[in-house]
């Protein structure tokens, strides 16, 4: 592999940049693998790469069904944060933060981390006591995180209107150490960094069936033709439904559309990740200025990657009813994401009821935040077996057992997530 630095940029700029080799394999498929992982988005290259790295598994192929990276990867505005209720979750969206800290240096890629925090808005005194009920339990699990008033709130964002909007600013939970990550940059990241360990990556490869023998998948049927593995894996996100019943299972999942928006280029105005606690909203300002922001799911199943004007009038009316100067701004592009939303609102990472079938699924809103403790401990399911420790509590059979996970502290529901 090419190593990126700054004396490889001057050296290629004196050379008119014509010595640069491609970031990664076009590779063609091969009639057989040890592992196939279907869907080359965050979860599926970062599960490859681990594969490689951690447990020298290299014969491995993820197929997309298009070109790298426009699948969900690319379709999200972008935060990492690990502010969780309980321990398991904070564990591991806390390792997956950590592995963001580092994952620039690991990759050699610029992903264009920005732990620039992440702000969590109350509007109540009952809404602020939950808060300070979450930050406890963060720190019990070692993980720092601010409670603040009023006061600190305006001072760290000036834009929000703590008194006069609909809903008054009486408080705020801020992680420091959260932030932004470029999406497609994770993509092409991992998607290098797993090419160079020997493996393939086969774009415009679409699976139309997966062919079992008894209770094992014997690999998948292609748009390009049959390739057998010994193990199959499934990161497909809102398309895991129709993918598992290729295989003749069904998984607790529904998938809906997740909005998101982008507003024209400002000078900057927002140095932080605000969410709104009255409504559902959440902003932060990209590199090239433009005010990137979304709300919850549309109510209702599809697969679908656009927008509605319903779900737009809602998340924009809550962005000004919480910072009034978003009003002056034009919004210029629109896209959706197919959200895979699980019925506790929690993922699943796990075997299934074919054998040699694992999968990575239910993400809901938490999908981009995981991607490098989920392709971690999807990697070490499929290498031994054995589920991560720290991915133990999303399996498959906790919705057979009733041991769903009840993140919120209200009830396990999808919506809550």
């Amino acid at each position: 592999m090419q190593r990126y630095s700054a004396f490889r940029l001057a050296l290629e700029a004196l050379r008119g940049h014509g010595g640069w080799q491609p970031a990664w394999r076009d590779a063609a498929p091969k009639d057989r693998y040890k592992v196939v992982i279907v869907g080359a988005g965050g979860h599926g290259l970062a599960t490859a790469y681990h594969l490689a790295r951690d447990h020298g598994i290299t014969d491995v192929a993820v197929l997309d069904k298009g070109p790298l990276g426009l699948g969900n990867v690319g379709r999200n505005t972008t935060i990492i944060r690990s502010n969780y209720f309980t321990a398991p979750n904070i564990r591991f969206y806390d390792h997956s933060l950590k592995l963001w800290e580092n994952l620039e240096r690991e990759l050699n890629f610029n992903v264009m981390v920005s732990q620039r925090g992440s702000l969590n808005l109350a509007h109540s005194d009952g809404q602020r006591d939950l808060f300070a009920r979450r930050a406890n339990a963060m720190r019990l699990e070692g993980v720092a995180i601010e409670m603040l008033d009023k006061d600190a709130v305006k001072a760290l964002c000036p834009l929000i209107d703590v008194d006069n909007g609909r809903y008054p600013v009486v408080g705020g939970f801020l992680q420091r150490r959260a932030g932004t990550v470029r999406h497609d940059a994770v993509a092409w990241g991992y998607a290098r960094a797993a090419s160079a360990r020997g493996v393939d990556i086969v774009q415009h490869c679409e699976v139309t069936a997966i062919p079992r023998e008894g209770a094992r998948a014997m690999g998948v049927e292609t748009t390009r033709g049959f390739i057998g593995a010994d193990k199959v894996v499934l990161a497909v996100a809102g398309h895991s439904s129709r993918l598992a019943a290729m295989a003749g299972f069904r998984l607790p999942i529904e998938t809906h559309v997740l909005q998101a928006f982008v507003t024209e280029a400002v000078k900057p105005l927002l140095d932080i990740v605000v969410t709104y606690g009255a409504g559902h909203f959440y902003v932060s300002q990209s590199d090239k200025g433009g005010l990137v922001f979304g709300g919850g799911t549309d109510g209702y199943n599809s697969y679908a990657q656009r927008g509605t004007l319903p779900m737009a009038e809602e998340v924009h009316a809550a962005g000004i009813t919480l910072m009034p100067a978003l009003s002056r701004l034009r919004t210029l592009r629109q896209w959706g994401g197919v959200m895979d939303m699980s019925m506790d609102g929690n993922p699943i990472i796990s075997t299934t009821p074919v054998e040699n079938l694992a999968v990575s699924t239910g993400w809901c809103y938490g999908g981009f935040k995981a991607i490098p403790a989920g392709g971690t401990c999807l990697a070490h399911l499929v290498a031994t077996g054995a589920p991560h420790p720290l991915a133990a509590h999303f399996g498959l059979n906790r919705f057979e057992t009733g041991a769903v996970i009840d993140e919120r502290g209200v009830g396990p529901h999808p919506y809550l997530h």
